[in-house]
């Protein structure tokens, strides 16, 4: 429960810091003195978004902290999911920067706000004025019903199913419309590839093709060349081998003579056999090459083929219009796959739709015996509450398509007299009447959650008299019951029976204005609600009325 409040430079707030008690307290204070204040700070606290207008002006941050004694509630467990360090006391911190920049601590931890709204949800629960238009909600009934049926594991297993039937039926229609998509290019795909299928390309081939029309175009020149070459080796007369063997010969003659020429006589046979060699080559390439002009159109031909296919394609080589053959190749297979998955996709939806349903019904079940529960409950609580005549029913209508919270339609039906028609809750109800009714589901929820800290801000707005101090009954209930209950009130019934009494004033300099809270001390108190009764003249008429609703209480 909440123990403490720090905040600093936060609208019209400097500096506060202020103790709560267990049980039941109240806040007061007249209109515009910064009741909202503190509970919009306490929003921001519980991972609200931040806005930097809230900043004091001139301040260059505000802070908000609070402490809270979370010993008697089982939180361990979120504080080791979430690899924070764990105590009986949970510290929530929150700074915001003028410059916009947030940041959030637990136990002075960094956090993320996820973490924040998680751990704010389980610690403390603020009921504002607006909150009163949730009770038409649908989606506020049907968490009313599954609170008190404690439809959390089996929620929790209908939100997986049915995020898992979702993710199917997404990606089933992403593959239809895709398939669709295909179908329309299917002709346009399996022409391109008839086309570069017939071609027969291989890789190399380009290079190759080119290089043979280059030779066979230029066969004559190529011939003529050899032809010449070999001429100069092996002419019969003045041919460069008839000479080399004639010294070959000269020198295996003189080395008898003179033993140099034999070493030189082997270097010039090593030479004569090389080029020997080199102009048996020359002569058979020059035999092999020759013109063919038949050829030539074949291999021009080819290679246009190849050009056109690749100015059409936009590509640069062989190597990539084969790549692109593999592809327009996979896409004809995916095309032509398209259909089985499709069947098999929506076999899947179907049974995960069935699983959905079934567990959807296990909800059904349980909210309507919840329901019953609830119109029991409610009766019991506002009977007291002034309605005498109340009849209240949860209707479960209609079955739906499901939703993220089952596929129940259900709607909180009201008459609060005798020959009244059962109506929706906020067609017929008056304002004080929805409060009552706000405060008495509040109470059954409060036992179910076992919520450590309700604050309730005017949730008496509308009410007076006696029925306000059964409304004070039912808070001073719920905060005996090992819970703190705050009521921000204006009703004096609801004041005096806070076992602390909070006021919040706000306070001129001669610059500025500021919002402050203290608690009361019994004096005080007795002061605060005579000036409740009888407004700014205390009167010893109201003096007294004030010291008897304190005794009394």
């Amino acid at each position: 429960m909440l123990r403490s409040l720090y905040i600093q430079n936060y609208a019209l707030i400097e500096k506060l810091d202020i103790s709560f008690e267990t049980g039941f307290s109240v806040i007061t204070g007249e209109t515009g003195a910064g009741k909202s204040i503190i509970l919009g700070a306490i929003g921001l606290l519980l991972g609200q978004r931040a806005d930097v207008k809230a900043i004091r002006q001139g301040a260059s941050k505000c802070i908000i902290e609070a402490r809270f004694d979370i010993s008697a509630y089982n939180m361990r467990p979120f504080f080791e999911e979430n690899e924070l360090e764990y105590d009986t006391e949970c510290i929530l911190r929150r700074e915001v920067q003028s410059s916009g920049k947030s940041r959030a601590f637990i136990n002075d931890t960094p956090a993320s706000l996820v973490q924040v709204k998680e751990l704010g949800e389980q610690l403390i629960d603020v009921h504002s004025q607006h909150q009163n238009l949730l009770l038409n909600k649908e989606g506020f009934q049907l968490n009313v019903l599954d609170i008190l049926a404690h439809n959390d594991v089996a929620l929790e297993e209908y939100y997986s199913l049915y995020n898992e039937w979702r993710q199917i039926e997404h990606e089933l229609s992403e593959l239809v419309t895709l398939a669709e998509q295909s179908r329309a290019d299917e002709d346009y795909i399996r022409f391109q590839l008839e086309q570069l299928e017939e071609a027969h390309l291989s890789e190399g081939e380009q290079e190759e093709l080119e290089q043979e029309a280059e030779t066979l175009s230029h066969a004559e020149d190529i011939k003529a060349g050899l032809y010449r070459v070999e001429q100069v080796f092996a002419s019969d007369e003045g041919g460069l081998l008839s000479y080399l063997k004639d010294s070959l010969n000269t020198l295996n003659n003189l080395q008898k003579v003179y033993q140099p020429a034999g070493e030189l006589a082997q270097r010039v046979e090593s030479t004569y056999i090389e080029l020997k060699d080199i102009s048996q080559e020359v002569s058979s390439q020059g035999e092999s090459v020759e013109f063919n002009p038949a050829r030539l159109d074949e291999v021009n031909d080819r290679l246009n083929l190849i050009y056109s296919l690749q100015q059409k394609h936009r590509v640069q080589t062989v190597e990539e219009l084969i790549t692109l053959t593999n592809e327009y190749r996979n896409r004809l297979s995916t095309i032509t796959s398209y259909d089985e998955r499709i069947a098999e996709l929506t076999i899947r939806k179907e049974a995960q739709f069935k699983k959905v349903k079934k567990q959807a019904e296990v909800l059904t079940k349980a909210r309507a015996t919840a329901a019953r529960e609830v119109e029991k409950q409610l009766a019991a609580r506002l009977i007291p509450l002034g309605m005498p005549n109340v009849r209240f029913q949860v209707e479960m209508g209609l079955k739906k398509e499901p939703g993220m919270q089952g596929e129940d339609t259900v709607n909180f039906l009201f008459s609060a007299n005798k020959n009244g028609m059962l109506q929706s809750i906020s067609s017929v109800a008056s304002g004080g009447e929805i409060a009552r009714v706000m405060l008495s589901i509040k109470a059954m929820i409060a036992g179910a959650v076992k919520l450590p800290t309700i604050v309730f801000d005017e949730i008496d707005t509308g009410v007076s008299g006696e029925i306000a101090d059964r409304m004070a009954d039912m808070m001073q209930e719920m905060g005996d019951s090992n819970r703190q209950v705050i009521s921000i009130t204006h009703l004096p019934q609801i004041a005096a029976r806070g076992r602390a009494h909070y006021k919040v004033y706000k306070k001129d300099s001669d610059t500025e204005t500021n919002s402050h809270i203290r608690r009361l001390t019994n004096e005080e108190r007795v002061e605060e609600i005579a000036h409740m009764l009888s407004g700014a003249t205390l009167t010893e008429a109201a003096l007294s009325n004030a010291k008897s609703l304190l005794t009394r209480n």
